[in-house]
């Protein structure tokens, strides 16, 4: 990532968006539509929001073309101590896709839970990068829709 730091420290991690909040507003005018109302939601790098995207568990990344287009669809199971919702990311016009470590089938769970996202502007688009505890994601597309649905969570 360009301006979010995850670094593993002997405590834990740590996660500061701080400088990648401080760059948004300069970005957003260059991200596509779908991608801008993502990274500027209010809700995505606040700590204390059931929108933020740490902790969220990749479920499932299906690819697809449609009418040449190449889209990828990637499901973000909730958290029921943090979130009410599953985040469903749907990628359009995909250039570019990275999953480290490699994932046979695009079996994503073993990537484990998110800990930041970095969404920036790129000549095809935008890229997003998800960084998670077992590896990171990496999409370049010409945008993307982000869709919260409500969760099954029985505490709540």
């Amino acid at each position: 990532m360009r301006y979010i730091r995850v670094e593993r420290t002997s405590d834990g991690y740590c996660i500061d968006p701080t400088d990648y909040i401080a760059q948004l507003p300069q970005l957003a005018g260059s991200l596509p539509a779908g991608a801008g109302a993502f990274a500027t939601d209010p809700q995505h790098y606040d700590f204390h929001s059931t929108r933020f995207v740490k902790n969220l568990k990749p479920q499932k990344l299906v690819a697809g073309h449609t009418d040449g287009d190449a889209w990828l669809e990637f499901q973000l199971r909730h958290n029921c101590w943090r979130h009410e919702e599953d985040l469903t990311i749907r990628y359009s016009g995909v250039s570019r896709a990275v999953i480290h470590p490699p994932a046979g089938n695009h079996d994503i769970q073993g990537l484990q839970e998110v800990l930041l996202d970095e969404i920036l502007p790129h000549n095809d688009g935008c890229s997003h990068e998800i960084v998670c505890l077992g590896g990171s994601v990496t999409i370049v597309c010409n945008d993307l829709t982000a869709t919260w649905t409500k969760a099954d969570c029985p505490d709540r």
